[in-house]
């Protein structure tokens, strides 16, 4: 399944440039929260991360119930298209889960020659879309969407329920968040894996409409977190000013890995993320990877027969290591 690419390869011990995987390890904070948790782990957790769903209740403005917690946000988007996936529509190129997961899909393709950019207020939803998808900042460009359209689309088609997946929020771009208790069709899901640097701990949380909300926390684990999970979230959470200055660094590694690869004569694409994509044509991107992995370097090539063979996602790694993967890549594109 391409989820599991995806996901990182917990095994290997090289350079990873792969996006799931935030390359600065967790604020010290969240650390010792979490070691100091770990002792009380012969205990459950609050019913349904009490705590945490009271804090992100906070700082979002948005009422408790409308919250819910799980482990991973894959989980989370797992249930939704369950439960309302029988017939999507995306931008593409998009998250891999959504195709692998949606019954049936359409799409609206954002193009390499628009920087994959695209307007909101142009999107066009069939006619029977249950669920209408809109990932922002998008995966795998990094790229940005106003979403400023995004109230007239709810109230244009009220039988379709919109998805907003805020993976990557923590980096860049405006939530929707707080629009969720005005439109009984908007969902948005979170994580904490990416711009947090807890995929390991695996918290993930959405924020819906009160019908839904219950439903995904009355058919789900009352306690669906570890005690030093929740005790690395709420403690996280705490600090986004740090999180904040590590996600401006984080671009500035990425900005400076791009154009390092634009040097060597890589085509790139505009990016507000800590990952971008780049088009190594008339290279096939996916041998590159192997050459690449073949000397401890793990990138992952996208795969989109549309856009051709040479599109590879890169995400930064340290800024010791992304100038290792530049040298290893000079060398193979000269070979």
């Amino acid at each position: 399944m391409g989820i599991i690419a995806e996901k990182g390869g917990a095994s290997f011990h090289g350079i990873k440039l792969l996006l799931c995987e935030n390359p600065l390890p967790p604020i010290e904070a969240a650390i010792a929260a979490a070691q100091a948790e770990a002792a009380h782990s012969n205990y459950y957790t609050e019913p349904y991360s009490a705590p945490l769903r009271q804090l992100i209740s906070a700082q979002l403005g948005v009422p408790e119930l409308l919250i819910h917690i799980n482990a991973g946000s894959e989980l989370i988007l797992r249930q939704l298209f369950d439960r309302f996936g029988q017939q999507v529509h995306l931008l593409t190129p998009t998250y891999v889960l959504f195709p692998e997961v949606a019954r049936r899909y359409t799409e609206t393709r954002l193009l390499p020659e628009n920087d994959f950019a695209f307007d909101l207020s142009q999107l066009q939803i069939p006619v029977g879309t249950k669920l209408a998808v809109i990932v922002n900042p998008n995966n795998p460009n990094g790229g940005i969407f106003d979403m400023a359209p995004l109230p007239a689309l709810l109230q244009r088609h009220p039988d379709t329920r919109f998805l907003v997946d805020e993976a990557f929020i923590g980096l860049a771009g405006e939530s929707v968040a707080q629009l969720v208790p005005q439109y009984p069709n908007l969902l948005v899901t979170r994580t904490l894996s990416k711009a947090h640097s807890l995929a390991g701990f695996r918290v993930g949380y959405g924020i819906f409409p009160q019908d839904i909300a219950d439903d995904l926390n009355n058919h789900n684990d009352a306690y669906p977190l570890a005690r030093p999970s929740q005790a690395a979230a709420i403690a996280t959470l705490s600090h986004e000013d740090l999180i904040h200055e590590r996600s401006v660094r984080l671009r500035e590694w990425t900005e400076l890995l791009a154009a390092e690869l634009r040097g060597l004569g890589v085509r790139t694409y505009p990016t507000h993320t800590y990952f971008f994509l780049a088009d190594f044509a008339p290279h096939d991107a996916s041998a590159l990877a192997e050459a690449l992995r073949a000397r401890d370097i793990l990138v992952k090539p996208l795969s989109d027969a549309r856009l051709g063979k040479g599109f590879m996602r890169v995400t930064t790694a340290l800024p010791e290591d992304n100038r290792r993967f530049s040298a290893v890549l000079r060398e193979l594109l000269a070979a």
